[in-house]
């Protein structure tokens, strides 16, 4: 049996997953996007919006290339045989001009407590450039680069697929909610959930609404 995602097809793993299996892959994922959005709101705050020249996109771009770097670092070493399928490579870091963007990547990820050379770092970047296939992770490091350079709405995304299916999903936003962001996450079976980002709070279920208006509509 073969399964097709987005046109590509491979074959079914013939793994089923019991909800205790995701628990690792949950933990995993949650800490690796939480530590991303952390390094995505340092960058932001560092951001001027009154001074930042129109085109100068280097801010959510060193954000990107950190964010992306940090996830496939954890995923690597949670589940080295994982692909991973993201949006970055570090292909343009590693000569001329790109290599000013690594350095201010890697002073980010310094600050951070990871400490790494710049060809480990487009290693990890580029950990994001793979295949799908019967399991994957796609991963985009910050969804919403024109809210990020206004100060605004952005987020960090993350899924595991298995089978063409999401088993298990988590969703940073870093200035939504009043307590300093708020992490949304949700395995298949379980239902979703919803807690600050700043392990400062307790996790709370969430559900569609049934409001069929949209105009009336809140968080």
């Amino acid at each position: 049996m073969s399964l097709e995602w987005q046109g590509v097809s491979f074959p079914d793993s013939g793994i089923r997953y019991t909800p205790a299996a995701m628990l690792t892959e949950l933990t995993t994922a949650l800490d690796a996007v939480r530590q991303a959005a952390a390094l995505c709101r340092t960058v932001q705050a560092s951001i001027d919006v009154g001074v930042l020249e129109k085109n100068d996109r280097s801010p959510v771009t060193v954000a990107d290339f950190a964010s992306q770097a940090v996830i496939c670092r954890a995923l690597a070493e949670a589940f080295p045989d994982d692909p991973v399928v993201a949006e970055e490579e570090s292909r343009a870091l590693r000569h001329g001009e790109g290599e000013a963007i690594l350095e201010r990547v890697g002073s980010e990820l310094k600050d951070a407590g990871i400490d790494a050379p710049g060809d480990v770092i487009c290693d990890w970047i580029d950990r994001g450039v793979s295949e799908p296939g019967p399991r994957f992770w796609t991963l985009d490091p910050i969804d919403g680069t024109k809210g990020f350079l206004r100060g605004e709405q952005y987020a960090v995304a993350l899924a595991l697929l298995v089978d063409g299916q999401a088993e298990v999903a988590v969703l940073a936003c870093p200035n939504l909610g009043e307590t300093g962001g708020t992490v949304f996450s949700a395995v298949r079976g379980q239902g979703a959930r919803a807690e600050p980002l700043e392990h400062s709070g307790t996790a709370r279920s969430i559900q569609v609404s049934p409001c069929g208006d949209a105009s009336d509509a809140r968080f």
